[in-house]
């Protein structure tokens, strides 16, 4: 088996229930190595909890999780992190009162790779934080607080932050949310940079023009089970995608 068919992460019969509620039914997904998906669906679909589960934010009710060929149902968040699973959030978070230069650094510290505190931080780790501010274009603003810096960069950040310890797999929850249409592009730019890289990559995103640009498979969601998961080409012409995720329009209306 080539690297390339390398199964990175599998789910089979993922359910999460809360009460009688199942946010997640069924769900089953596989990821090979340097495949990039897009995951969409309306509002409440399970998009979120169901990442929720695969970094072991939220225990699944039922099913089974395997990352890298070994089972991970039930392993801590931080444990995930050190075994190559990476993950960004909806919310552009980061610490507030610390550099851009400080985040990354502070991700390549306590990250995979952890040496254990700041103390121990070592030159070529810093070297290695200044070289990927240098490829995400966030050197200029290298020493300015996060509080401060712009939407565009903040998200660039979180990104480079979950990538400063080189994971296996990549998660992004809506990565492009409230950006401008010009951004949007800075960002795809990015994105298909860190594609070519090889990088396995899962993405929430609403915005259609991002998710159809970057990824080779779309896996749509409603009410907790997946209902389209094939090449993005095909979303426009299938009808139940149409009518329970974009209306009777399609796709050409969406964002």
């Amino acid at each position: 088996m080539g690297v390339e068919d390398e199964m990175v992460l599998e789910c089979r019969g993922v359910v999460k229930r809360f009460g009688a509620l199942a946010a997640v039914n069924g769900v089953d997904f596989a990821v090979r190595r340097g495949e990039v998906v897009g995951v969409g669906g309306p509002n409440g679909a399970g998009k979120t909890t169901f990442f929720d589960l695969i970094t072991g934010l939220t225990p699944v009710t039922e099913g089974s999780i395997q990352f890298l060929g070994r089972e991970i149902t039930g392993t801590a968040p931080y444990k995930l992190c050190h075994s190559g699973m990476a993950r960004t959030f909806q919310l552009n978070s980061g610490f507030d009162d610390m550099s851009v230069f400080e985040n990354v650094l502070a991700a390549q510290v306590f990250g995979r790779k952890s040496a254990g505190g700041w103390a121990l931080t070592k030159r070529a780790d810093k070297e290695a934080a200044d070289q990927l501010l240098t490829e995400f274009g966030l050197e200029d603003i290298r020493d300015e607080k996060v509080a401060g810096v712009p939407i565009l960069a903040r998200k660039k950040l979180m990104v480079a932050t979950a990538l400063v310890n080189r994971p296996d797999i990549l998660l992004l929850d809506e990565p492009v949310g409230g950006l401008t249409p010009p951004e949007i592009d800075e960002f795809i730019e990015l994105m298909l940079s860190l594609k070519s890289s090889g990088m396995t990559i899962i993405f929430i995103e609403h915005v259609m023009r991002f998710l159809t640009a970057i990824a080779d498979r779309a896996m749509m969601m409603h009410q907790g089970k997946v209902i389209y998961d094939a090449t993005p080409k095909g979303l426009a012409s299938d009808k139940t995608v149409s009518e329970v995720y974009l209306g009777s329009s399609g796709l050409g209306d969406a964002a």
